[in-house]
C-alpha cells in the first residue's frame, strides 16, 4: 500500500509533533496500510489497525493529562487523521469518529464525576467509542431525535432505532443523542454515554457499501439502561454547535485530505515511469495530475485555516456559536469533500488505465470508492439547503482578512 508521507524537507502538515508520538503514529499508519486492501475486499473491521491504535495509546490522546491522557489538540488529531487517511480510510474514519465523541466529553462534561472517571478509563484502557446520532426516518438530521430518555428509580433507559451506527458491534461504549424526556421537543436533546455492559444491539441492516467498507456502519435497535449520571450535564444544542459540528467537520476533512494525498502520490509514481524513457515524451495524463495537485493544495489550505480558526475560538462559546463561524465550519465539510473527490478523480485520470485497474500499484479504485462517501456523509445537498438562509443572517466581510 503506497501512501503519502512527509518528505524529510517537509514538516508535519499542521504542526511539529513530538518525536515519540510521531513514531507511534507512523507504526499505526504502517499497520493500517498493510491491511487496507483486505479490509475493503472482505469487507471487515480493521482489527489490526484498531489493536495498533490501542497498543500505541492513540485512543486516549485527547483526554487531559490530569486524567491520564496526553491533552492532544484538534490540530494534532487532524494530522493523525490525515496520515491514517492515506493508509486506510476506514481505519482513519473510525479514529476520527471516536475522537469526536471524546472531544464532546472533554469539552462538555462540566467536571461531572462520572464523566471524569470515564475519561480516565478511556485513557487507561484505550476504550473505543461509537456514535449514534442517525435515527429512523430523520436520517442525517442530527438535531432532531425521536427516541426519548425515560427516567425511573434514579436510572434511565433508552430504546433507539439507530439506522446507522458505525462499528457499533466492535465498540466499548456508545455515545448517543436522544430526546431529553418523553414530553420534550424533538430538538430538545441530550447526549448520553452507555458502556458495553449497559446496552444490547439488535441488527436491523447490514453494511455492504461502495466504499468505507471497514467502518461496518450497520443499523441496530439500541436498548440501554444506566444511571442518570451518564447524561452529559450540558444541553446537546450547545455541544452540537461548540464541538460536535466543528470537530466532526475538521477531522472528517483531514481524513479525506489524507486519502486524496495518497491518490495523488500514486499518480505521481505512475507518471514518473514514462519520464525515465529515452524519448522523454510527456505522459498524456500530466494535465490531470496538475489539476489534482491544485485541488489538493486548496484543500490543505482550507483545512489548515479552519483548524487555526477553531483553535483560536475554542475557548469562546459565543464565538463558536456565531452565525458566521457556524456557516463557515459547516461549509468546510461541503468544500473539503468536493475538493477531495475532485483530487482523487483527477489522479485517476492522470494514471489512465493503470489507475482504473484493481491489480496494480497505481490502482485507485478503493480510493475513489472511499472518497465518494464524503459528499453523502451528511449529504452536501442537505447542508446547503439548511444554510440557504445563513448569508442573510450573517455579515458581509469588510476585509480579506476577516
Amino acid at each position: 500500500m503506497t501512501h503519502l508521507q512527509a518528505s524529510p524537507a517537509e514538516p508535519s502538515l499542521f504542526l511539529e509533533k513530538p518525536l515519540e508520538l510521531a513514531m507511534r503514529v507512523r507504526a499505526v499508519v504502517e499497520i493500517a496500510g498493510a491491511h487496507a486492501t483486505e479490509v475493503d475486499a472482505e469487507p471487515r473491521f480493521p482489527h489490526e489497525a484498531l489493536a495498533a491504535m490501542k497498543d500505541h495509546g492513540l485512543l486516549g490522546l485527547m483526554v487531559p493529562q490530569a486524567l491520564g491522557g496526553e491533552g492532544a489538540s484538534i490540530s494534532q488529531l487532524a494530522d493523525i487523521c490525515y496520515r491514517l487517511g492515506g493508509a486506510c480510510a476506514s481505519a482513519a474514519m473510525i479514529f476520527a469518529m471516536h475522537q469526536i465523541k471524546v472531544a464532546c466529553l472533554v469539552r462538555h462534561s462540566d467536571g461531572a464525576r462520572w464523566h471524569r472517571d470515564f475519561l480516565q478509563e478511556i485513557a487507561r484502557d484505550q476504550l473505543l467509542l461509537a456514535s449514534s446520532t442517525t435515527e429512523g426516518a430523520g436520517g442525517g438530521d442530527v438535531r432532531s431525535s425521536s427516541a426519548p430518555v425515560e427516567q425511573s428509580d434514579g436510572g434511565i433507559s433508552l430504546v433507539r432505532d439507530a439506522t446507522v451506527m458505525s462499528y457499533g458491534e466492535q465498540a466499548d461504549a456508545v455515545v448517543t443523542t436522544a430526546r431529553r424526556a418523553p414530553d420534550a421537543a424533538a430538538a430538545d436533546q441530550a447526549l448520553v454515554v452507555f458502556t458495553r455492559d449497559q446496552y444490547t444491539l439488535e441488527r436491523t441492516t447490514n453494511w455492504d457499501a461502495l466504499g468505507m467498507r471497514g467502518t461496518c456502519s450497520a443499523g441496530f435497535v439500541l436498548r440501554a439502561r444506566a444511571p442518570a449520571a451518564q447524561i452529559l450535564p450540558v444541553p446537546y444544542a450547545e455541544i452540537h454547535a461548540q464541538t460536535m459540528t466543528p470537530v466532526a467537520h475538521l477531522l472528517w476533512s483531514a481524513v479525506w485530505a489524507g486519502l486524496a494525498a495518497s491518490a495523488l502520490e500514486r499518480a505521481r509514481l505512475c507518471l514518473r515511469k514514462p519520464l525515465r524513457n529515452a524519448s522523454f515524451q510527456l505522459p498524456p495524463g500530466l494535465p490531470h495530475f496538475t489539476q489534482a495537485t491544485s485541488s489538493l493544495r486548496l484543500l490543505r489550505a482550507l483545512l489548515a485555516e479552519a483548524l487555526s480558526r477553531f483553535e483560536q475560538a475554542a475557548a469562546s462559546p459565543v464565538g463558536l456559536a456565531s452565525p458566521n463561524y457556524q456557516a463557515g465550519v459547516t461549509l468546510l465539510k461541503v468544500q473539503a469533500s468536493e475538493l477531495a473527490v475532485a483530487t482523487v478523480m483527477s489522479a485517476m485520470r492522470a494514471c489512465g488505465l493503470s489507475g482504473y485497474r484493481n491489480d496494480g500499484p497505481a490502482s485507485l479504485g478503493r480510493h475513489l470508492r472511499d472518497i465518494l462517501s464524503a459528499p453523502i456523509m451528511i449529504n452536501n445537498d442537505r447542508i446547503l439547503a439548511d444554510l440557504s438562509i445563513a448569508p442573510l443572517i450573517g455579515e458581509t466581510p469588510t476585509s480579506i482578512w476577516s
